[in-house]
């Protein structure tokens, strides 16, 4: 029976328990797209990472985020060849450069260095084999497509870095950088435009996969014995991309700052929600009262109200995730870095829940004062 009455409640009342349903639903999105967000732009400084095909990355030691990547010794690679079961070991490096193009002025942009092997691993998801191909020939490059305006130029363009000449042939997807632009090239041509990569063979990292079956872990663990003297570190790709985003949302001001944001998101959904709710319950002690008369107990109102703060919360997170499915995909077209992940919706969910339950929870308190008397008022 209180089952009933609480559907039929939200169905008759639907005007006054509407804002509500928007008010979660608002939450909803706000905490979702704020997420979302926060995940996408920290995530931009692991694409080195996650974009290539490399199972691990070898680097100096204590390097706090793979975009920090400082240099290792060529010499490094041998220790990798010992090792018989490491396959597909090459090079990847990271230098910068200034840029001038059409635009005029200078743009600094991050020089990225990559095997132009057809099977290579770095960023081996966006740069497919046609365009490694590309990039035999000296002085070409390739740019992220959300990077053409900001550099002025388009395929079969040319411009300079570092006073070098660079024809751009190829734009790739996926490689938008937080702040600044990637500029993709060869190993060969990287050391021709950045200097301080040409005064050695020295190199940002190595990549390398192992062997199916090989036990992974026991190399790397054998390398990290062996790399205190010869001053590298093996790091699995999911632990260097993990150990990049930690970096930049834990110990950078803009990753605190985003974190602040959403913390305040989270704050504002949470009491917009909360006294939405309230007042909606509120207005409805009339009916409360008199359902009181006719005699249904207290513990029955109790559970006519948790049960309609239930519907307005799972009502208010469907509105709230296709109103945030629909900014991902809006985000998707504009290239804005937006990483809607099913846990970030489950834990906005979560949140939202528990306010309209806790909510519903404060309105009983109203419910006490639902004495019968108040229908002669």
């Amino acid at each position: 029976m209180a089952v009933s009455i609480a559907r039929k409640t939200l169905i008759h009342e639907w005007r006054r328990f509407l804002p509500a349903i928007v008010a979660v639903g608002f939450s909803g999105v706000l905490m979702i797209v704020q997420g979302a967000l926060l995940l996408g732009i920290i995530g931009s400084n692991a694409l080195y990472v996650t974009q290539s095909k490399a199972e691990y990355w070898v680097g100096f030691p204590g390097t706090q985020s793979v975009d920090l990547g400082r240099p290792i010794g060529a010499d490094t690679a041998t220790s990798l060849y010992i090792e018989q079961n490491i396959s597909n070991i090459e090079p990847f490096l990271l230098g910068s450069g200034d840029w001038r193009g059409a635009r005029g002025g200078g743009t600094g942009v991050t020089i990225v260095g990559i095997d132009t092997k057809a099977n290579g691993l770095a960023l081996g998801r966006i740069v497919p084999a046609i365009m490694r191909n590309l990039l035999l020939e000296p002085g070409t490059v390739l740019i992220d497509a959300t990077d053409k305006s900001k550099l002025a130029i388009d395929v079969g363009g040319s411009a300079e870095i570092n006073g070098r000449r660079v024809r751009v042939v190829g734009i790739i997807d996926g490689l938008r950088g937080l702040g600044g632009v990637n500029v993709i090239t060869s190993i060969d041509t990287a050391r021709t435009l950045d200097t301080v990569l040409s005064t050695s063979d020295n190199v940002t990292y190595f990549l390398y996969n192992v062997n199916k079956f090989a036990p992974g872990d026991a190399i790397l663990n054998r390398l990290n014995q062996q790399a205190g003297s010869k001053r590298f570190y093996v790091w699995p790709a999911q632990d260097l991309a993990g150990m990049s985003v930690r970096y930049w949302l834990l110990e950078s001001g803009a990753g605190i700052a985003f974190i602040f944001a959403t913390a305040i998101a989270m704050l504002v959904g949470t009491l917009v929600t909360s006294q939405t709710l309230m007042a909606a319950v509120a207005g409805s002690i009339p009916q409360y009262a008199t359902l009181r008369a006719l005699g249904v107990s207290f513990k029955s109102l109790r559970i006519i109200v948790i049960e309609q703060a239930a519907w307005v919360g799972v009502l208010g997170l469907l509105l709230g995730a296709t109103f945030s499915i629909t900014a991902a995909t809006i985000a998707n077209v504009y290239r804005v870095p937006f990483e809607l992940r099913t846990s970030v919706m489950l834990a906005a969910s979560i949140v939202v829940l528990l306010v309209a339950f806790a909510a519903g929870l404060l309105a009983l308190r109203r419910l006490h004062h639902a004495d019968p008397a108040t229908l002669l008022r």
